[in-house]
C-alpha cells in the first residue's frame, strides 16, 4: 500500500458501516492518502473497528507488506462518527457497507442522496442485491453504483463494479479510477443481476457441493478435499472459460450434453441446509455446521486462510 500514487489532498471518502467489510475497506483508502470518515450507529462498534484496523496493519507489517512508519499516519486519516450527515456533504465518494438488508440500504441511500452534493458518487458494497433496487428510493439515481469488495477487502484484489439501470457511464469510470488508485483489481460487470458474477459462480458450486452431501455421494470432508486438492489448485491461473478453451469446446459440449441433466438445479435452498439452520448448526460460531469445529480448529482455519492470502494476493503490491 503506497500513498504516493493515491488520492489528491482534496479527495474524501465516507464509509458507512464499520463491521466485517467496512473496517477492511477503510484502511485501503486511508493508506493511499484519502481522508476518510468511518460511520456506524454506536461508538463501541467504531472503537472495535479501529482496533481491528490497527491489528491488520500490524499483521501486514509483520509479513513485509506494509511500512511500519505509515501505520500511524494511516490511522490518523481515519475519523469516526455516529452521525454521518455533515461528513456526507464533504465526501467525494461514499461506500455503504451495511448489512445485507434491502430496506436498510434503500433508506441509507435515500438519506445519502439528501445530504451529499449532487456530484458525489454513492457506492454500495452489497454482494448480491440488485443495485437498481437499492437505488429505488433515491432522487439522483445515476450516481449510485455497486462496488462489491471481497472479504477480507484489504487482501483480496477483486472489486466488482456494477451499474444500476440508471447509473451514468462517467460514474462507472470514476469509480474504477478510485479503486485502481488504491491498488484494487476492479472489473466492470455489464448487467445488474442478483449475485453479479462472483457470487453466481461461487453459489452454483456451493449448491452442488451441498447436494452431493445431501444425496450421500460423498461426505463434507471429501467434497472439500476434491476442490482444494483438485481443480481448485489451478483456478488462480486458469479460469473456467480458459479451461474450456484449453480442453476444447467440442469436449466441453459433449460433457455438458451428458452431465448437466444430472446436476442440482433446484431454485430453492437445500432441505439439508434449511434443517441445519433450524437446528442452530451454523458453522464456526456454533461449533457445528456441515462439519464439527472446536474453537481451536476454527481459529486455525481462519489463520490458514489469512496466511495464504498474505502470500498470494497482488492487492498488497503498490499500484
Amino acid at each position: 500500500m503506497n500513498c504516493e500514487n493515491g488520492a489528491t489532498k482534496s479527495e474524501q471518502i465516507l464509509v458507512v458501516g464499520a463491521g466485517l467489510m467496512g473496517h477492511g475497506i477503510a484502511p485501503l483508502f486511508a493508506s493511499h492518502g484519502y481522508k476518510l470518515t468511518l460511520a456506524d450507529i454506536r461508538e463501541d462498534i467504531l472503537s472495535r473497528a479501529l482496533n481491528r484496523i490497527r491489528e491488520n496493519l500490524l499483521l501486514l507489517n509483520e509479513k513485509g507488506h506494509f511500512d511500519s512508519g505509515k501505520i500511524d499516519s494511516t490511522l490518523e486519516r481515519i475519523a469516526t462518527t455516529v452521525n454521518f450527515e455533515a461528513q456526507a456533504h464533504e465526501a467525494d465518494l461514499v461506500i455503504e457497507a451495511a448489512p445485507e438488508d434491502l430496506r436498510l440500504k434503500q433508506n441509507l441511500f435515500r438519506r445519502l442522496d439528501e445530504y451529499c452534493r449532487p456530484e458525489t458518487i454513492l457506492a454500495t458494497n452489497t454482494s448480491v442485491i440488485s443495485i437498481t433496487e437499492i437505488a429505488r428510493a433515491a432522487r439522483i439515481r445515476n450516481r449510485i453504483v455497486g462496488t462489491h469488495f471481497w472479504n477480507p477487502p484489504y487482501l483480496i484484489p477483486l472489486v466488482e463494479v456494477v451499474p444500476g439501470e440508471e447509473t451514468s457511464p462517467d460514474v462507472i469510470e470514476k469509480t474504477l479510477n478510485h479503486l485502481r488508485k488504491v491498488g484494487k483489481h476492479p472489473v466492470r460487470v455489464r448487467k445488474d443481476v442478483p449475485g453479479f458474477v462472483g457470487n453466481r459462480l461461487q453459489h452454483a458450486l456451493w449448491r452442488e457441493a451441498i447436494s452431493i452431501v445431501e444425496k450421500g455421494i460423498a461426505d463434507p470432508e471429501t467434497v472439500d478435499e476434491v476442490v482444494k486438492k483438485g481443480f481448485g489448485i489451478r483456478l488462480p491461473v486458469l479460469g473456467p472459460l480458459e479451461n474450456a478453451d484449453m480442453v476444447g469446446l467440442d469436449l466441453t459440449w459433449a460433457i455438458h450434453d451428458y452431465l448437466l441433466k444430472h446436476l442440482e438445479a433446484s431454485p430453492s435452498p437445500s432441505a439439508l441446509l434449511r434443517d441445519k439452520v433450524q437446528r442452530g448448526e451454523l458453522g464456526f460460531r456454533t461449533g457445528v455446521g456441515f462439519r464439527k469445529w472446536s474453537n481451536k480448529e476454527a481459529e486455525r482455519t481462519r489463520k490458514k486462510l489469512i496466511d495464504y492470502l498474505l502470500t498470494r494476493c497482488e492487492s498488497l503490491e503498490d499500484p
